[in-house]
């Protein structure tokens, strides 16, 4: 397998779980020391630690959970030997205060090869207003 199909994989395997609120797998998709940035949230989230209280708050406070999740217009740009960027569309379904609305969103993900496979390192979500 090349490096895009195995980053393409890898990043299949992260919507796929959050896709399916699959949550301890879907943060074994990310390093322990990624960070994210998410329009929705007001500060950089300095690690997977951080991301899953965020989460977990939103579940108990907000009722969050996610329905559904699709992607489209996948792009790996290849850096070096370890690194990829990952681009694509996103839409989610997601419950919050017992409603199910639909987001769709840009999303930048950034992948280090570690040990023979691809773990993010980072995670950048912006609104797409389809513009």
């Amino acid at each position: 397998m090349s490096a895009v199909e195995e980053v393409l994989a890898a990043a299949a395997k992260i919507v796929e779980d959050f896709g399916n609120h699959r949550t301890t797998d879907y943060f074994s998709g990310f390093a322990s020391t990624a960070t994210f940035v998410f329009y929705t949230h007001t500060e950089r989230l300095n690690s997977r630690a951080e991301y899953e209280e965020l989460w977990a708050s939103w579940e108990k406070d907000d009722g969050f959970r996610v329905h559904g999740c699709r992607s489209r217009d996948q792009r790996v740009q290849i850096l070096g030997d370890s690194g990829a960027v990952f681009t694509h569309y996103v839409e989610s379904d997601v419950e919050f205060g017992g409603e199910v609305a639909t987001i769709r969103e840009r999303e930048t993900i950034v992948f280090e090869s570690h040990d023979g496979s691809w773990i993010a390192v980072h995670e950048h979500l912006s609104p797409d207003n389809g513009e």
